[in-house]
């Protein structure tokens, strides 16, 4: 495995809290059947999870430790549902039988892993003939902001690095089709999607959630280990985070890579 570029400090889960099956799978949620069994790996705080849960019959959500696990217990408990099973499983060697599911699913995971082919081709083998690998993963060269401000691009041109540093793909999105080819899939459906920060709360959101993260959070220490910056060059951009979200001309896009595959 790969080291988590992002940790879980709470501007990560801050994050991650507000993503929902309705704006991260919607290219999913047409295809799913009350009946499904569902595995979702790499569930993270489980919020997608629990609104998943609530279009099948069944979910399994999987985490790569207990302590990851745990969050999508909780987010679970808090939401009362009640037909989510939780397994520690690592992508690369799943621990279920042969097509065990009708849909598996997994969200900004892929881009993080050692091995994206080989989870993709683990994915499918817990997947029945004729069910869904469903894939979505954000893709950072793919952003895009306004205004310029050029700690924002130095900002992005750390994040990929560290990210490439720890084992990941910061450009996942562009290379799922690609991977899914490789992983032997061959009815495959690619798309894309962006999430769009453009009002004065969701920049203040936004912006206020990256100059918290890029300097309290994972990323922050493993940069400044690194020597690829140091806390005061962040400190910098964690500014120029702000500036961005109190500029009424403000706006970033997010762009994503999907990818439905058709298990044969």
């Amino acid at each position: 495995m790969t080291v988590y570029t992002h940790g879980y400090h709470e501007s990560v889960l801050r994050s991650h809290r507000s993503r929902t099956a309705e704006n991260s799978a919607a290219y999913l949620l047409p295809l799913l059947r009350p009946t499904d069994r569902l595995l979702d790996v790499g569930a993270g705080p489980g919020t997608i999870t629990a609104d998943l849960s609530g279009l099948v019959a069944e979910v399994t959500a999987t985490e790569i430790g207990s302590d990851e696990l745990q969050l999508t217990r909780a987010t679970a408990a808090d939401r009362g549902t009640s037909n989510i099973d939780f397994r520690v499983a690592d992508i690369h060697a799943l621990e279920f039988e042969d097509a065990s599911f009708d849909v598996t699913h997994a969200h900004q995971v892929l881009q993080h892993v050692a091995d994206p082919v080989l989870a993709l081709r683990e994915m499918a083998r817990v997947t029945r003939p004729g069910g869904i690998v469903a894939v979505r993963d954000s893709d950072y060269s793919g952003f895009c902001w306004w205004p310029r401000l050029p700690e924002l691009d130095t900002w992005l041109d750390l994040y990929r690095s560290a990210a490439r540093a720890n084992g990941g793909e910061p450009d996942a999105g562009r290379q799922l089709l690609s991977w899914a080819h490789a992983a032997g899939l061959t009815d495959v459906t690619a798309t894309s999607s962006t999430w769009c920060y453009a009002t004065p709360a969701e920049r203040a959101w936004w912006g206020g959630m990256w100059a918290d993260r890029i300097v309290n959070s994972a990323i922050a220490r493993q940069i400044t280990d690194s020597g690829l910056a140091t806390q005061i060059e962040l400190q910098e951009i964690s500014k120029a985070w702000t500036k961005w979200a109190t500029d009424d001309d403000g706006w970033f896009s997010i762009l994503h890579g999907e990818i439905i595959c058709r298990v044969k």
